[in-house]
């Protein structure tokens, strides 16, 4: 063999060499890659399986509270129908009352009376419900409860004092459904006084 193919087989005996000592040294230092690599494995699969609880749990939470939405617009709308049933029941005999008036054939007199009758009716079915009226002519003109369409020249009655009632007014317990329409007394005597 010449020496140049000799030195050429040492050197490849050389670089083999080489080659094997650095996959050895990566064989023996991925040892335990193995180890970290199926624990890496095993602790992404329990990863993976709590995003999996997780995303069942947080789906099964916006179906209950989509379901309790749905449940609390279903028992808003319930309780509104009975409580607007609960009311028209009551109005109903003065709605009987009026029609009953439409039909007769009575004297201006008489059915004048009769309608005063289904106010009072009326009257009563909304105090029965706690809807009183505003209290106003005498009363102090008060800009919470009653709204003023002009003032009227009076001197019966004191300065800034409600002389007329032109609409009257309501209030359900103590909320104000709807403010009365008065006429102001202006009492110039008492101004200047």
């Amino acid at each position: 063999m010449p020496k140049e193919q000799h030195e050429l087989s040492v050197v490849e005996q050389h670089e083999e060499a080489s080659a094997k000592a650095a996959e050895d040294l990566r064989i023996e230092s991925a040892i335990p890659a193995p180890d970290v690599a199926t624990s890496t494995q095993v602790e992404i699969e329990q990863l993976k399986g709590e995003r999996d609880q997780l995303l069942d749990r947080v789906a099964r939470l916006q179906a209950e509270f989509e379901n309790a939405r749905k449940r609390a617009e279903r028992e808003k709308a319930d309780y509104r129908d009975y409580a607007t049933g609960n009311v028209v029941e009551h109005f109903l005999p003065v709605v009987d009352n009026f029609e009953l008036a439409l039909k007769s054939t009575s004297t201006a007199e008489q059915l004048r009376h009769g309608v005063e009758l289904i106010v009072k009716q009326m009257d009563d079915v909304l105090r029965q419900l706690q809807v009183n009226p505003i209290p106003t002519v005498g009363e102090a003109f008060d800009p919470r409860f009653h709204e003023a369409l002009g003032s009227v020249e009076r001197e019966d009655l004191p300065d800034q004092h409600v002389a007329e009632e032109i609409r009257r007014g309501y209030k359900l317990r103590e909320r104000l459904l709807r403010p009365a329409l008065v006429r102001v007394a202006h009492n110039s005597k008492q101004i200047t006084e």
